[in-house]
């Protein structure tokens, strides 16, 4: 599946920046506008076009049981979900499906709690020390401590882990909020690894061959965009951790939404079908629109950061993508920027300018960091730009 720049999406930004040259959304808003979280509104045109392809129609006698296959490990796992998540594994070649059993979860969140509980151990003496290197996602340090678990607790930084006896470090590729590739940083024989691939697609780094770990988490939030349905799922090697995070889901919500699960399933097989028939039925595939539209907003924003010097982006190297058969560069989920020079605290100067962000303190970084996300509607990223310009320019 080839990239060619002559035939790619229409550039919306620099469309609707034309139209409207001196659209400020946040004056018609009234003030701030909040980057501050990756709510994935970016791909809603695409779903439109897409139309009744994803339309499901649920009959008031369906989903009435708690359980969908009794005698799966994951037995309130809908079975056509199961079935489209191998498909779309398969299709984009960025996981390794074979001798793994599926759990589905409300969300990679709750995926995320589930497999602490499935790797600590209850007779332990203390807790097992939870890390992650750093900057790493904000969330992770508030999931491992919230309920004061007598099971895990949360250590830091991957990278200053000292403790000697077991751990479990969670391995976040793409990571969240630097888009850096990540490999596991403690590597002790009494590890024990979580890897948080919720990124591992194409509109965002170059495929490079198929994930294969013990315990892999996927989200359909960030792969296609529907954060509202809540639903993620995990890869397990073995069958004991996957009955302990299916029994944590269990105790926690009683199993997951069948009708969230079948919507899922029909997403999931929309984007497969988009890929297999490109060309045909579909005008392009959803990971040729996302990349194109990643692309756009990735070449706009270096533009506006490298006319000043007063902030910085991470530098990334192309690399070969398996899925598009060409050299790709990643374009991340997430901005991650830097303030230059002796501004110490980065969130703070943006504020001053209405922009919402979150501080790099929260991803255990330098206030000098911001995450921003680049996954909001076309209307904010044209207003971020125009904000981050006006901060370069010394309005």
């Amino acid at each position: 599946m080839k990239i060619d720049p002559d035939q790619s999406a229409p550039p919306i930004v620099s469309v609707l920046s034309s139209l409207f040259p001196s659209w400020r959304v946040g004056s018609l808003l009234g003030g701030y506008f909040d980057c501050f979280r990756g709510d994935p509104t970016i791909y809603e045109r695409f779903w439109r076009q897409v139309g009744d392809k994803t339309t499901i129609i649920i009959p008031g006698w369906q989903s009435l049981s708690y359980f969908s296959d009794g005698s799966n490990i994951c037995w309130f796992l809908e079975t056509e979900f199961a079935r489209e998540v191998v498909r779309l594994h398969k299709v984009v070649g960025n996981a390794v499906t074979e001798g793994r059993h599926i759990v589905v979860g409300t969300g990679s969140s709750q995926l995320i709690l589930a497999a602490l509980y499935a790797l600590s151990s209850p007779d332990a003496a203390e807790p097992i020390s939870v890390v992650s290197a750093a900057p790493y996602y904000s969330s992770y340090p508030s999931m491992a401590d919230y309920q004061k678990s007598g099971l895990y607790k949360w250590a830091g930084d991957a990278e200053n882990f000292d403790k000697e006896g077991p751990y479990i470090e969670l391995v976040t590729s793409p990571n969240n909020p630097d888009g850096h590739r990540r490999e596991a940083m403690v590597n002790r024989s009494q590890g024990l690894l979580i890897h948080d691939l919720a990124y591992y697609w194409p509109q965002y780094t170059p495929i490079s061959s198929p994930s294969d770990h013990d315990l892999t988490l996927f989200t359909v939030s960030k792969s296609t965009g529907h954060a509202g349905m809540r639903i993620g799922w995990a890869l397990v090697k073995d069958k004991g951790v996957a009955k302990k995070m299916t029994k944590f889901i269990e105790i926690s919500t009683i199993g997951v939404s069948k009708d969230s699960q079948l919507r899922a399933a029909k997403v999931l097989k929309a984007v497969s079908d988009s890929c297999e028939h490109e060309n045909s039925q579909y005008e392009e595939s959803f990971f040729m629109y996302s990349y194109n539209i990643m692309s756009q907003r990735w070449k706009q924003l270096r533009a506006v950061v490298e006319a000043g010097d007063l902030f910085t982006l991470p530098q990334f190297s192309p690399a070969f993508c398996t899925f598009f058969g060409q050299e790709t560069e990643p374009q991340p989920a997430f901005i991650w920027l830097k303030c230059e020079g002796d501004i110490e605290d980065c969130e703070s100067l943006l504020r001053e300018h209405k922009i919402i962000s979150r501080s790099g303190k929260h991803f255990g970084a330098s206030p000098k960091y911001v995450r921003i996300s680049m996954l909001d509607t076309d209307e904010t990223f044209i207003q971020l730009i125009d904000r981050l310009s006006a901060i370069q320019q010394g309005e």
